[in-house]
């Protein structure tokens, strides 16, 4: 049994793009009226102007790492011009000194992040004074609201926004190994390092790719939220020490020692490893992201960043001595040798060592064919199969599938195919027994709740069926129970759709549709009808009966092979055709019918379980019945196109 505590720091968030307009309104809320913004460049400036009145002094001047005495200069101005509202626009840079104003004051504090630092979703302040950075946690130092507008970070450069986000990984790699670590901010840093992980390679090669944005954005926000809800171990701690002390810059810092922490702690932190390579797609996870950073042109060398290499020891001694004053987290004991080996990997920019049993580096494989999807002529296509690869990679690695059984696959698939043909389409039952086309089909029309669910086609449609008068008996002479359908086709708001072209088609008692019966000459329970003026549609078939797919194939092997019946639950298919409106292909199920929990290619939907009720009375349309009948009344609703 696991045991964790978890406490959230709630801020006010607001996600989106051009969401910095909410400006006034979000400060007028804080009880603000005379802000002060701590931002420079343009960004600082369009901020400023966009909150009009409201902004009556700006602070270009924040620093990395948050010195004392600039926050001071900072202090100076809230006298003067009487401010009682902070809006920090920018990085972390400016998010601490806001942070720093805010717990000193009081007041409130408002962030609008223009980097992946995460910082903004954290009660921590980081400060340095006396060539020493220090942390510290409280709950005033979290900013009231964050703002976060996916298009303040289109002018990111490249190189910072690679930085910035190798930095929020770092925060979601040390929670997962953190003796504070719970299945929260677990399942917060795992989303956080795939999406990243998958954000920035694109983001690098179309910096104003705003889907890419949007989803380092928000790999960042909960990136921050792990470094908010545990401690941090080893990787900041070293942060701290290179930037205080060394002045080297923030993120970039991040970025070098991540994968060389990593390496470091892998030993004592293994299942946390498994799951980041997982999330990563690769097979070890420094040296994953040593390879992604690497790819990308990210800093791999403190040496690089300007950290002289004869004060290497000193640093790691700083590190060690910090961790005896003040104990922090990390999986694995703290040594001067350990931690002086670590640096000098990083201040070289070695990759680490991929220990012996980790098995092949798939990640750099993967993105060499993701890549070259990236001159698709049509950027849909080519980001569907990127995606798909992807998928598949991590499917063959995490399952590590063999050669054996990938040609059974391969072996599969092609069976599938030379069995296929016009009136047997086994890939489309492969894809509705998967629940695939169950799951498209809900994804493409579940949009208009007022109007009659879909359903999946099947594989036994068969396109351009007879045409067929009101009243026409459909069965061809088919032994079964007669059925009397009566339905009518309306527009959401009860309006019929007169002239309204429906497709019906339908098994025999037996279970066979009429493609699959060579004795027939004909098509049999399949029919094209019009609907009259009042929307209408009337005819005759027989009772629908529950069926087993077809089971001599590769796909009846694999439900055999898994232990699953075949079997469909009874129904009745159409489709529904009228120009100006969506189409719309369904199915109505016999209510009571079997298998309808556990139908094999999961197509019920309950709104389409419907009573075929017993006849009673002289049967319509002039027939003579000898025996029971049933009859089927419904009202479908199709929508708009």
């Amino acid at each position: 049994m696991r045991s964790f505590v978890y406490s959230s720091h709630p801020s006010r968030v607001l996600f989106g793009a051009g969401t910095v307009r909410q400006l006034p309104y979000e400060v007028d809320r804080l009880g603000g009226s005379r802000v002060l913004v701590l931002g420079r460049g343009d960004t600082g400036e369009a901020v400023w102007k966009r909150l009009g009145a409201l902004g009556v002094a700006q602070f270009p001047d924040a620093a990395m790492h948050t010195p004392v005495e600039v926050t001071e200069r900072a202090l100076a101005m809230l006298a003067e011009y009487g401010i009682d509202c902070l809006v920090s626009v920018g990085g972390g840079t400016s998010t601490g000194l806001g942070k720093a104003i805010a717990i000193r004051t009081g007041l409130p504090h408002l962030a609008v992040p223009t980097t992946y630092a995460g910082s903004e979703v954290t009660p921590v302040l980081g400060e340095t004074i006396g060539g020493e950075k220090t942390t510290r946690t409280a709950p005033g130092i979290l900013p009231e609201t964050v703002v976060y507008d996916v298009e303040l970070t289109l002018g990111l450069p490249v190189p910072v926004s690679v930085a910035s986000g190798v930095n929020a990984m770092a925060h979601a790699v040390e929670a997962l190994y953190s003796p504070d670590a719970n299945p929260v901010i677990d399942g917060f840093a795992l989303q956080a390092i795939a999406a990243m992980a998958g954000a920035l390679p694109r983001i690098a090669e179309d910096p104003s790719d705003v889907d890419a944005r949007e989803e380092a954005l928000r790999a960042g926000w909960l990136a921050g939220t792990c470094l908010a809800g545990v401690g941090m171990g080893l990787h900041h701690k070293l942060c701290h020490v290179l930037g205080g002390t060394f002045n080297l810059p923030h993120a970039q810092t991040h970025t070098a020692i991540l994968p060389h922490a990593m390496a470091y702690n892998a030993p004592a932190a293994p299942d946390a490893m498994r799951s980041i390579a997982e999330a990563l797609g690769t097979g070890d996870a420094p040296t994953g992201v040593y390879d992604l950073i690497a790819a990308l042109d990210g800093p791999t060398s403190l040496g690089a960043l300007g950290m002289p290499e004869a004060e290497l020891p000193r640093a790691a001694l700083l590190a060690l001595t910090s961790a005896t004053r003040s104990p922090y987290p990390n999986p694995r004991e703290i040594t001067l040798s350990g931690v002086e080996g670590l640096l000098r990997d990083a201040w070289s920019g070695r990759r680490p060592e991929r220990p012996a049993d980790a098995g092949p580096d798939l990640g750099r494989l993967t993105r060499q064919v993701v890549d070259s999807f990236a001159g698709s002529p049509n950027p849909r296509v080519g980001a569907l199969l990127a995606d798909l690869v992807r998928h598949l990679h991590d499917f063959v690695r995490s399952n590590d599938v063999t050669e054996e059984e990938w040609l059974y696959a391969i072996d599969f698939l092609t069976r599938t195919g030379q069995i296929s043909s016009p009136k047997r389409q086994e890939f489309v039952l492969l894809s509705d027994t998967l629940g695939v086309s169950s799951v498209v089909d809900a994804l493409t029309n579940s949009r208009t709740p007022q109007t009659t669910p879909s359903a999946v086609l099947g594989p036994f449609y068969v396109s351009g069926p007879p045409k067929a008068e009101p009243g026409a008996d459909i069965s061809a002479g088919l032994p079964g129970t007669p059925l009397w359908v009566d339905v009518r086709v309306e527009d959401p708001s009860g309006k019929p759709v007169a002239g309204a072209v429906v497709d019906v088609w339908q098994s025999n008692e037996d279970g066979f549709y009429d493609v699959q019966l060579p004795e027939l000459t004909g098509p049999a329970l399949r029919a094209r009808f019009e609907a009259d003026a009042e929307g209408r549609i009337r005819f005759w078939s027989i009772l629908p009966s529950e069926y087993p797919i077809p089971g001599d194939g590769p796909v009846g092997q694999l439900l055999d092979a898994v232990g699953r019946h075949p079997y469909r639950a009874p129904h009745l298919h159409f489709m529904i055709m009228a120009y100006g409106y969506r189409r719309l292909v369904t199915q109505l199920f016999v209510s009571g019918g079997a298998y309808l929990d556990s139908d094999t290619v999961f197509g019920v939907k309950d709104d389409l379980i419907v009573d075929f009720a017993p006849g009673r009375g002289p049967a319509p349309a002039g027939r003579e019945v000898d025996g029971p009948w049933h009859r089927l009344e419904y009202t479908f609703r199709i929508a708009p196109a």
